[in-house]
C-alpha cells in the first residue's frame, strides 16, 4: 500500500565510500542532468541509485544496510525503483541479485551507460568531464586514473575496478577549466595510485608533466596529491612541488605498515629501510611537506614485536597527518589464504594505541603553530565558527581552522590569512589577519 508520494522520476544519487565514489557519483548526475532529468544527491526522490563501496567490512556492511533501508521504502510505497550501482555492485553482484532481489537492476563500476539506459537516459560522449559536483563549491576531486596493477596482497580494489588506467593529460587540463570556471580554487588529485600515472599511455611515470600543465589553469589555486606509492614514487614531482607555488606542500602516502616481514607479506615491495628513506628525501627535498599517511593493524601474523616496531617507528617520524584501520579479511585477496590469527579486540588495541601517540605527536606540531600566520581557504559555517584549511590540511580527514563568526565575517569559498590563537591535537583556532585580538 502507498504510503508516501515524492516527486515523480526525481532521481537522488546516495553515495558510499571514497572521494573516487564521490567523483563517480558527480559525474553519473552530470550525465543524468544533461539528459534534463531531475536529480538530486541524497535528498528525497522516488528512484534511488546507491553508490556502494565493497573495500573493506564495515564499509560492506554500510553499503548493505543502505540497500536494504530503501528496499524497505521501495516495499512500503515510499520510493518507487532503486537501482545499485559501485565496488559492493561490481564485486558481490550474482550475491546480492539473490539475497536482496528486490532491487531493480544491479550495475558494476564500468556500466555507467547500462545504468543510464535503465533512468532513461542516453549516455553523452561529449560531456567529457562535465560533472554536477557534491563538495563545497571551493573545492573537487579530479580523478587522473582507474583501477590499479599493484599486487597488494591485503586489497580487493583490483577486483572491482579493474586494470590501471590514465586519462589523457588534455582531458584532465579540460575538465579543471570547466571546474575552475565553475568557481573550482583547489583541485584534489585522486587515482588509486598517483605515482602509476602516465606509464599506460606515454611509458613513463607523467605525474610531474601533468602537474605542470595544470597549474596554468587559470583560477586554480591549490593542487593537492592524494593517494601516492611509496614504490617506484617519481621523485621529480618533489622539483615541481618545491617549483610551483599552487602545488600544495602536502602528499598522502599509504606505507600501511613498517616491520619487514608485514611488509613482505602484503607484498608492497619495499622495506623499512628503504620506505624511511624515501620519506627523509620528502623532507629534504621540500622541508615544509606536510606528509599524510595511513596504516593497518593486525594483519594476519603481525606479532607484538612488528607491532611494537610500527609504533616505534610512528614516534620516530612524526607524521603530521596518519589514519590507522584494523586489518580486513577479504576474499579472493592473496592474504586471504592466510590465518586471520590476530583477535579482533586485539587489533582494536592496536589501533587505539597508535592514535592515541599521533594525537600527542599531533598536539606538539599545533602548539608551534601559535602566532604564526597561514593563508587558508574557507569551507563552510558551521555553528559559531566559519571553518578553514590550510595548504597542509586537506578536506574531511585533516586539521581543520575554526574562526569565531559572531567576531569576523568570511565568505566561503574566499582565501584568508589567519593568525593562529589556540591549538587542539586536531583543530586550530584563529582570527583573520588584520582583526583585532
Amino acid at each position: 500500500m502507498r504510503t508516501k508520494t515524492l516527486k515523480k522520476n526525481r532521481i537522488n544519487v546516495v553515495t558510499l565510500g571514497c572521494s573516487k565514489n564521490v567523483y563517480d557519483s558527480e559525474v553519473l548526475m552530470g550525465q543524468l542532468r544533461a539528459n534534463d532529468k531531475e536529480v538530486v544527491h541524497e535528498e528525497d526522490g522516488n528512484i534511488v541509485v546507491i553508490n556502494t563501496c565493497g573495500f573493506i567490512a564495515n564499509a560492506k556492511e554500510e553499503s548493505v544496510n543502505t540497500i536494504l533501508e530503501y528496499v524497505q521504502q521501495k516495499e512500503a510505497g515510499i520510493v518507487d525503483k532503486v537501482f545499485v550501482t559501485g565496488c559492493l555492485s561490481e564485486r558481490y553482484k550474482p550475491d546480492l541479485e539473490k539475497e536482496i532481489p528486490n532491487v531493480d537492476a544491479y550495475f558494476g563500476t564500468s556500466d555507467l551507460p547500462n545504468l543510464l539506459k535503465a533512468l532513461e537516459a542516453d549516455y553523452k560522449h561529449e560531456l567529457l568531464g562535465d560533472r554536477l559536483t557534491t563538495t563545497p563549491k571551493n573545492y573537487a576531486y579530479l580523478k587522473i586514473a582507474e583501477g590499479c596493477d599493484r599486487p597488494c596482497s591485503f586489497c580487493a580494489i583490483p577486483l572491482m575496478r579493474g586494470k590501471h588506467r590514465s586519462k589523457p593529460i588534455e582531458e584532465l587540463v579540460a575538465e579543471s577549466q570547466k571546474l575552475a570556471a565553475k568557481g573550482v580554487k583547489e583541485l584534489i588529485l585522486i587515482a588509486q595510485d598517483l605515482t602509476y600515472y602516465g606509464l599506460d599511455l606515454y611509458k613513463k611515470r607523467n605525474l610531474a608533466e601533468l602537474l605542470e600543465a595544470l597549474v596554468k589553469v587559470e583560477g586554480i589555486e591549490w593542487i593537492r596529491l592524494h593517494y601516492a606509492f611509496p614504490t617506484g614514487f617519481p621523485m621529480d614531482v618533489l622539483e615541481v612541488m618545491k617549483q610551483e607555488l599552487k602545488i600544495c606542500n602536502y602528499i598522502d602516502i599509504p606505507l600501511q605498515h613498517i616491520a619487514d616481514p608485514i611488509l613482505k607479506s602484503m607484498r608492497r615491495g619495499t622495506t623499512k629501510q628503504k620506505t624511511t628513506q624515501l620519506l627523509q628525501d620528502f623532507r629534504k627535498a621540500v622541508p615544509e611537506m606536510t606528509i599524510r599517511t595511513t596504516l593497518i593493524v593486525g594483519y594476519p601474523g603481525e606479532t607484538e614485536e612488528d607491532f611494537q616496531t610500527l609504533k616505534n617507528w610512528v614516534k620516530e617520524m612524526r607524521f603530521e597527518r596518519l589514519g590507522c584501520f584494523t586489518y580486513s579479511h577479504e576474499e579472493n585477496t592473496h592474504a586471504y589464504a592466510l590465518e586471520d590469527n590476530v583477535p579482533e579486540q586485539v587489533k582494536q588495541q592496536r589501533a587505539n594505541e597508535i592514535m592515541e601517540l599521533q594525537s600527542q605527536i599531533s598536539w606538539e606540531l599545533n602548539q608551534q603553530k601559535i602566532g604564526k600566520t597561514f593563508r587558508c581557504i574557507i569551507d563552510r559555517k558551521e555553528g559559531n565558527y566559519f571553518v578553514g584549511r590550510t595548504e597542509f590540511d586537506s578536506p574531511d580527514v585533516d586539521n581543520e581552522v575554526l574562526i569565531d563568526a559572531s567576531k569576523y565575517y568570511l565568505k566561503q569559498g574566499d582565501f584568508t590569512t589567519v593568525t593562529i590563537t589556540e591549538a587542539a591535537d586536531f583543530d586550530l583556532y584563529g582570527r583573520p589577519e588584520g582583526s583585532e585580538w
